[in-house]
């Protein structure tokens, strides 16, 4: 009896193999990386970053003044950074402010070739979904360089006004393909002439890469 008292009395004073592992094994559950708050499609945490590549067509439009159909091959490299924490929620609106650096470059293809770069901000609004499905929309501007010229751009400066919207799909927690729908606006505010502007919509496929 004695004996038994004293085994008993060893296993209480011994610390169970949980409670020595580290936090982050013992409390991890499916679904938690650095990246998201609680779970996959819940919100980003505070900080959270991510690196994108992305390319597609974007066709002419006539609007807005321009007398051309200006077709695109794009191309564009981005970094971003979500402000701040989950927005709005419990509430169909929920999601993550966003800060990105977006590099873009490519070729017109219609109605003659050239070439088109640009640089420039933009603020992406991600929505939380509670899926590895995470819609956004997003709004950009800053400036190009481009051999486009007569009759819609005078100048190789101009300005460029972009917005969007589309969809991330977690093949990963920290890894998603991502399609965009997005408008792009190239005009020189009348530095240079004629500034009747490029206009195009078109879809872009990418791969996000978050951490």
């Amino acid at each position: 009896m004695a004996m038994a008292s004293s085994v008993y009395a060893d296993e209480r004073l011994q610390p169970s193999v949980k409670d020595s592992l580290p936090s982050s094994m013992s409390s991890s559950k499916p679904g938690d990386s650095n990246v998201w708050q609680t779970g996959v499609g819940e919100g980003f945490r505070a900080g959270a970053q991510v690196l994108s590549l992305n390319a597609g067509v974007m066709y002419g439009m006539l609007m807005f003044g321009s007398h051309e159909r200006h077709h695109l091959a794009l191309s564009t490299l981005s970094y971003g950074q979500m402000i701040g924490g989950i927005k709005g929620v419990g509430h169909w609106y929920g999601g993550n402010w966003e800060l990105r650096g977006e590099l873009c470059g490519g070729e017109q293809f219609n109605p003659v070739t050239s070439w088109v770069m640009g640089i420039g901000p933009h603020l992406r609004y991600n929505i939380t979904t509670g899926t590895r499905w995470v819609p956004f929309i997003d709004i950009g501007a800053g400036v190009s360089w481009t051999g486009i010229s007569v009759p819609d751009l005078g100048g190789s400066f101009q300005f460029n006004l972009q917005g969007g919207a589309g969809l991330n799909w977690f093949v990963k927690d920290n890894l998603a393909v991502s399609f965009e729908c997005r408008y792009l606006h190239l005009s020189s505010s009348a530095i240079s002439m004629p500034n009747n502007g490029v206009n195009t919509v078109g879809g872009l496929l990418g791969l996000n890469w978050f951490f």
